[in-house]
């Protein structure tokens, strides 16, 4: 399909791509899944089971996991209990995701130095959680792990640049020796770092997680036009709508689906 028409069957919730089990050697096996499957974006803290019934009776039949609130509790008990409620109400977890821990912050003043891998303060500790996270994820079968790797330097001669590329690398062979994809979220970056940060790791497993409102909440690029940048490594989309940031202190608007700039095709 041509890149409109891919954002345009974006048009409700999530959209996710499940990555085969086989693809780097991992033993479970998933449920068949049909590209572009609609499911819902879910925090299971609390009440996993009341969460996962919940997108079952909404008539999806998988959930991107974000996992944040487990961090430092992943254990084999945790998994087996997720497993069971994924399999009992016939949904499949197409990835995970942990950004914390905090401090996080979701602006342009603070955001630099607060979010992702790039922030030297709080890199080894992302690193770890991103590491539990990838361990959890193969406990469930699941081959997928994502999260916003931050305010990656546009100038690759940047002091934080090496650092970061490093950073990505390290979490990148985690989950490879655990045969997932590591997926870097978009919205912090342009395309086109994204795409030179992909070159520069050089694993193949190193992939996008296409949110396509964020392009346009950080001032980024169109996500339609993205796509050409970026389509060939894209794994999972988060749809999503918003409108461009005008106040240069925070984020743009996110919006209900057709009611932002993002190029949905809403019918």
């Amino acid at each position: 399909m041509d890149r409109r028409t891919f954002l345009s069957a974006a048009s409700a919730a999530m959209l996710t791509q499940v990555v085969p089990a086989s693809a780097f050697g991992a033993d479970d096996k998933q449920l068949p899944l049909k590209p572009m499957a609609v499911g819902l974006l879910v925090t299971p803290s609390g009440n996993p089971e009341e969460v996962i019934r919940r997108v079952h009776d909404l008539g999806m039949n998988n959930c991107f996991l974000q996992l944040d609130k487990y961090v430092g509790s992943f254990t084999a008990e945790l998994a087996s209990q997720m497993k069971g409620l994924l399999h009992k109400y016939e949904v499949i977890a197409t990835a995970v995701e942990v950004v914390g821990p905090p401090p996080l912050e979701w602006n342009f003043l603070r955001g630099p130095s607060t979010i992702g891998l790039v922030p030297p303060a709080t890199r080894a500790a992302r690193i770890d959680a991103l590491r539990q996270a990838s361990d959890f994820a193969k406990l469930l079968g699941v081959a997928q792990v994502q999260t916003h790797c931050g305010f990656i330097p546009e100038d690759p001669a940047d002091a934080l640049y090496p650092g970061t590329v490093e950073a990505i690398r390290t979490v990148a062979q985690h989950c490879h020796e655990n045969g997932q994809y590591f997926l870097m979220e978009t919205g912090q970056e342009t395309p086109t770092t994204m795409s030179r940060m992909i070159r520069d790791v050089g694993l193949p497993n190193l992939a996008v997680g296409l949110d396509t409102a964020n392009l346009i909440l950080y001032g980024k690029a169109n996500p339609v036009d993205a796509v050409d940048i970026l389509g060939p490594h894209v794994r999972s989309i988060h749809a999503k709508d918003g409108k461009w940031p005008t106040d240069p202190s925070q984020l743009g608007e996110e919006v209900l689906i057709g009611k932002g700039l993002v190029d949905f095709r809403v019918q």
